[in-house]
């Protein structure tokens, strides 16, 4: 029976000892529901394949070192299979390769393990509102710092241009959201409402084929829009 006054969320964690920490700081929010925890990423997998459409979780909180099946390729098998799963990885690490890897598996935040309740609802809320791509600081910071230095070593070579199906308002809020504005700023900045820019964000994804803000700065990334 689904419980439309909650929204259901899930978690993948090989640890015992961070499984029960998530679980006593997700307890202390209201209108959360755990859907389920897996132990690796096959497990995961097992437990979305014997859920009915209802019941699947809106977002997974999803390790990335995990036996069995690690969480950047659950992430893209998952996403394969349930395109309308949100994926935020939660780890200790903030190396460049990993975050990468998150960002193109189709994960849309990436968190450092030690953050409070506080930073995880706000995550939450971010993705479902399509308000950003939620990242600890130190891992923005070094997202930002690689985007960066890639635009920097591409610099010689030309863009491939946004698709043509892009048009001319979308353009301006997808470069907005690629300098990492939220949907708030952009709405005061375009003098329109914020539900009005989430409109277009969902029409963004939808034209580039992808599900959240991070694969949107990926394509940003690998195509070359960032000049």
């Amino acid at each position: 029976m689904t419980d439309n006054t909650h929204i259901l969320i899930a978690l993948a964690e090989d640890n015992a000892i961070n499984r029960n920490t998530f679980l006593q700081k997700i307890g202390q929010l209201k209108g959360y529901k755990l859907s389920f925890m897996a132990k690796n990423g096959n497990e995961c997998l097992e437990e979305l394949k014997g859920l009915p459409f209802p019941m699947l979780p809106k977002i997974i909180f999803m390790d990335i070192e995990m036996p069995e099946l690690d969480g950047i390729q659950t992430i893209a098998i998952a996403k394969s299979l349930y395109p309308q799963i949100h994926f935020i990885v939660l780890t200790v690490f903030d190396d460049d390769e990993k975050i990468f890897d998150a960002i193109k598996s189709g994960a849309s935040g990436y968190l450092l393990k030690h953050e409070s309740a506080a930073v995880l609802e706000e995550a939450i809320l971010n993705v479902l509102n399509f308000e950003g791509a939620p990242m600890s600081p130190s891992i923005a910071r070094k997202a930002l710092q690689l985007l960066s230095r890639s635009v920097k070593e591409n610099d010689t070579r030309p863009g491939t241009g946004l698709p043509a199906v892009i048009t001319d308002r979308e353009k301006e809020i997808l470069q907005q959201m690629i300098s990492g504005w939220d949907a708030k700023r952009i709405a005061a900045a375009l003098n329109i409402s914020v539900l009005t820019v989430r409109k277009h964000i969902a029409n963004i994804y939808d034209k580039l084929h992808v599900n959240s803000k991070a694969q949107v700065i990926s394509l940003a990334h690998k195509n070359n829009w960032l000049k």
